[in-house]
């Protein structure tokens, strides 16, 4: 393996394309409904697409590339990764992934106090190395051409990029697929793994007979979202190739696609700007629109859509976040999670805590980490 230097960059062509195709999209009648209970209003999708074709900076090559990044080909994949060192000789090795629709992009903002945290008021002792890989068939990562890459290879091939690094002992963070993922890293790699910390913990839930007030509301929450918000995972789950076709022609179906996420799935008052800005949310979208991955990405929903409840026996630690799409009891994690070592419930914040809340998240992630430096 020989990680060669690699830099995000998107075309004046490329551009000009979106626009023309945003200029010429053919938008459905409104819809007939007050609120977001159908999907995206139309409105708002087209003020966000007015916006990515006229105000939008394109600025999100310059933003990743800020920090260094490479390609690797690991089990016979193009895998790009994130590679920032701590200035810290001591610093503890930690592989971050992200999941759907997220990309590398979400973590900018935690890169730098997690690897230089004398920079940012914080303890140097409790410095990271951190590799941020774009998953399989995301970002900038290659789009497998046959089966199988589902997450307990995917957690396979970055213990081998781990290794390959230098780090033969290392910590597992993530949130999503990246939650799944860091999960199974603990299971294929224990002798190396030293411990994995996730942000989103997917676990039964109402499997006791005494439940507390807040199990119950949780429950109620998870029983509303198997009823209106899964619909996006029984199609990418069962038919990625199918839902690709309109995705990746037009970037107003990829743009409505993801939006929808942001206002389903973060802490906000109604609205996803709430929550994060519109930049944030355009930078997000267009990594799937220039990268053309809204069917690769898909594809990991079909491989691997189960693996969210395989048991994870490494040493845990898990930060709930009031918003996140998933939310079980300590004890209800428990039995997921066999060897929990942290468990704390955030007061603000969502599915994309990178985002969302980076400092709480920072917080969180020392923390934890310190148990097993």
């Amino acid at each position: 393996m020989a990680a060669e230097p690699f830099e995000v960059s998107i075309t004046d062509a490329e551009i000009a394309d979106l626009r023309e195709r945003l200029r010429r999209t053919r938008w459905p009648e409104p819809e007939p409904v007050d609120d977001w209970s159908q999907g995206l209003p139309l409105a708002y999708a087209q003020e966000l697409c007015r916006s990515w074709a006229e105000d939008y900076d394109f600025g999100f090559a310059e933003r990743v590339n800020a920090f260094p990044q490479y390609r690797d080909t690991v089990d016979g994949l193009g895998i790009h990764f994130l590679h920032v060192r701590s200035p810290e000789p001591d610093a503890f090795p930690l592989v971050i992934t992200h999941g759907w629709p997220g990309s590398v992009l979400e973590f900018l903002e935690v890169l730098g106090p997690l690897t230089d945290p004398r920079a940012h008021g914080g303890d140097p002792a409790d410095a990271f190395h951190v590799v941020a890989p774009s998953l399989p068939g995301y970002g900038w990562s290659d789009k497998p051409s046959e089966t199988g890459w589902g997450v307990e290879r995917t957690a396979r091939a970055w213990d081998t990029l781990m290794v390959s690094l230098g780090y033969e002992r290392y910590g597992a963070q993530g949130g999503d697929w990246g939650s799944a993922v860091s999960g199974a890293l603990g299971e294929v790699a224990p002798e190396r793994v030293a411990a994995v910390h996730l942000n989103m913990a997917a676990a039964a839930q109402g499997t006791f007979d005494d439940p507390t007030p807040e199990e119950l509301a949780n429950l109620k929450a998870a029983q509303e979202f198997g009823r209106t918000g899964r619909g996006y995972s029984g199609q990418q789950s069962t038919r990625p190739q199918t839902l690709g076709y309109g995705l990746t022609d037009s970037p107003a179906g990829q743009a409505a696609w993801i939006a929808e996420k942001f206002w389903a799935w973060t802490d906000n008052n109604g609205h996803p700007e709430d929550a994060l800005s519109r930049q944030k949310i355009l930078d997000a979208i267009s990594v799937y629109w220039f990268t053309a991955s809204a069917t690769s990405s898909a594809r990991l929903y079909w491989e691997s859509f189960g693996s969210f409840r395989e048991k994870v026996t490494a040493p845990s630690g898990l930060s709930i976040y009031p918003r996140e799409i998933t939310r079980p009891s300590r004890r209800e994690a428990e039995q997921r999670f066999t060897d929990l070592r942290w468990f704390e419930e955030m007061p603000h914040g969502g599915h994309f805590a990178a985002l969302e809340q980076p400092e709480s998240l920072v917080e969180q992630v020392r923390g934890f980490f310190r148990l097993f430096r």
